[in-house]
């Protein structure tokens, strides 16, 4: 018996202190992994959060997209009731040179008889001395 409480005594002598120090690194390995698992927690809290809120910011960018094409829509009904505003604009323009051209003849004609007004009164004005100076 002494031979098996010589080996237990070696093996307690040399595996117990090993045993214990195994034991510590293990409790603190736990300690390291409770607090990893709690950081990975808060970091999964997080992503759900941050995933929520991007879920959140994407249907604003769709509602957002709507109303950016909605307003391109408009823009160009815009535009084109526009071009059709100028096609009407530019007709209205071309009847009003088309008439401003017409008064201009009339105008032109008128100031025409006017002068032949003038040059017939003097005419008359001439004979009228003519005949004066002819019966002195």
């Amino acid at each position: 018996m002494e031979i098996a409480e010589t080996i237990k005594k070696v093996i307690q002598e040399l595996i117990v202190p090993e045993l214990n120090i195994i034991k510590a690194e293990n409790r603190e390995i736990t300690a390291i992994l409770g607090l990893t698992n709690k950081r990975l927690d808060d970091i999964s809290g997080h992503l759900i959060d941050q995933s929520r809120r991007i879920d959140e910011l994407n249907k604003r960018i769709d509602e957002l997209n709507k109303r950016i094409d909605e307003t391109n829509k408009r823009i160009d009904e815009t535009n084109e009731r526009m071009d059709h505003l100028r096609v009407e604009l530019r007709d209205e323009i071309a009847k009003t040179n088309m008439r401003v051209d017409r008064l201009y003849e009339v105008i032109v004609r008128r100031e025409e008889h006017e002068k032949l007004e003038s040059r017939i009164a003097r005419l008359e004005q001439e004979v009228s001395e003519i005949r004066t100076k002819i019966a002195a």
